[in-house]
C-alpha cells in the first residue's frame, strides 16, 4: 500500500460512509482509500460464492472520437478489435471498447498499472487528430461482483443473459441494472467468475443496497480488496 503527500486527502469512494458503517477497514493504495476488508469470516471464500466489492477509488479514464483507436495503438495499448469487448493489458489494466471510437480504461486491482495516468498525461490538443478525453473517475462508480452465484443474482436485476456459457470473459454489455443505465464487463479474477459494474456515480448510494438485497438469498456479502487479490 502506498501513501499520499502531506496535507492531501486520499481519494475516497462515493459510498465511503456506507462502507465505513458496514465495518470496512481502509488502507491507502497510491492516492486512494480502498476498503481492504470487512472483518467477517473468510472473505476470499465469500468472494468465490457471492461477493461485492467497491473499486470506485481506483483510477479510470476514457477517450472518444474516430482517431482514438490509432492514438491508443501508438501508445502501445492493445485495444479490442470490436465494440462491447474488453482486453486486459500486460500490467493488468483493462481497456473496454464501448463503440467504434469510445474506450473506457480501468486500472488493475492492485493499483500497480500506470496506464491511466500515462494516457491522461500523453493526451494533448491536436487540431489534426480527433481524440478527446472523457474523464471517468468521478462520473461512474465501479463495483465488482464475484462468485459462482453471481449470474443467478444478476438475472434478478438485469435483463441480459450474463451466464458464463452465454456471456464470455471479456464481453461488455451496456444495459440496465436495477433500473439504472450501467456497463457490465465480465472480467474473471483467476478461476472466479467476476463482473465489473459501472454506473452513474450519483446513483451509487442507491445501487449498492439494491445489489446487496439481490445477493441476500445467496448469502452474499461485501468483500475487501485483500480478498479479491487472494483470488488471482
Amino acid at each position: 500500500m502506498g501513501s499520499v503527500r502531506a496535507g492531501e486527502q486520499p481519494r475516497r469512494s462515493m459510498i465511503y460512509r456506507t462502507l465505513e458503517k458496514a465495518g470496512a477497514r481502509f488502507e491507502t493504495l497510491e492516492d486512494c482509500a480502498v476498503a481492504v476488508s470487512f472483518g467477517v469470516g473468510d472473505e476470499a471464500e465469500t468472494a468465490r460464492r457471492m461477493g461485492i466489492g467497491d473499486l470506485s477509488p481506483l483510477a479510470r479514464t476514457g477517450f472518444k472520437a474516430k482517431d482514438t483507436p490509432a492514438w491508443l495503438s501508438g501508445l502501445g495499448v492493445r485495444h479490442p478489435d470490436a465494440p462491447n469487448r474488453a482486453r486486459q493489458q500486460d500490467d493488468g489494466a483493462l481497456v473496454a471498447r464501448l463503440s467504434a471510437d469510445e474506450h473506457f480504461i480501468l486500472s488493475d486491482l492492485a493499483g500497480r498499472s500506470d496506464l491511466v495516468s500515462r494516457l491522461d498525461g500523453a493526451w494533448v490538443i491536436d487540431a489534426e487528430r480527433r481524440c478527446y478525453p472523457m474523464p471517468r473517475a468521478h462520473s461512474h462508480c465501479w463495483f465488482v461482483l464475484t462468485g459462482r452465484h453471481t449470474p443467478e443474482m444478476l438475472a434478478k436485476v438485469c435483463g441480459v443473459d450474463l451466464r458464463p456459457q452465454k456471456f464470455a470473459n471479456g464481453w461488455v454489455a451496456q444495459t440496465s441494472v436495477a433500473r439504472l443505465n450501467a456497463i457490465v464487463i465480465r472480467n474473471d479474477i483467476g478461476e472466479t467468475t467476476a463482473y465489473y459494474l459501472l454506473a452513474d456515480s450519483a446513483s451509487a448510494d442507491y445501487l449498492w443496497p439494491c445489489l446487496l438485497d439481490a445477493m441476500d438469498e445467496f448469502d452474499g456479502r461485501p468483500v475487501g480488496l485483500d480478498a479479491l487479490l487472494a483470488l488471482d
